[in-house]
């Protein structure tokens, strides 16, 4: 285990990016964003690009994405009304499991201010046990690395 600092990621690190807006709510009593709502927006980022790209079904889809593992180092306070940019890239894939990351910048900016994971296993909706990741998703996410 590494005993380095986690520092900010550039933006080149990261192979798609969504926007997403702040809202009044998500900041908390400090004056920034509550820490919970970025899980959120990583949540957010990654399935809303894989439902663009046509292979995550939320309401029908046979396979589905359980979270497994999350982290996430906090650099720079983020606060309503900023826009976010949310980076992604997939840093591990396996053969039913898949690692995203996720580095969340203040619009512009050059660095995260905010970078995380999380770990997706992919189960059979039905029986919740994991499957092969599908063709199609293994494509998107190849996109990703």
């Amino acid at each position: 285990m590494s005993t380095a600092r986690p520092q900010p990621d550039p933006r080149d690190s990261y192979r798609a990016f969504r926007t997403i807006t702040t809202r009044w709510m998500d900041n908390d009593q400090y004056g920034h964003v509550n820490n919970v709502v970025y899980y959120s927006w990583f949540d957010t980022a990654v399935n809303a690009h894989l439902i663009e790209q046509g292979v995550l079904d939320t309401a029908a889809g046979a396979t589905i994405g359980l979270v497994v593992e999350t982290q996430c180092h906090y650099f720079a306070p983020l606060s309503f009304p900023q826009t976010i940019e949310a980076g992604i890239r997939v840093a591990h894939m396996g053969s039913s499991s898949v690692r995203y990351e996720v580095g969340l910048f203040a619009q512009g900016a050059p660095l995260t201010a905010a970078r995380g994971h999380f770990v997706h296993v992919y189960v059979d909706r039905a029986t919740q046990r994991p499957v092969p990741l599908p063709e199609p998703l293994r494509q998107v996410l190849q996109a990703l690395r």
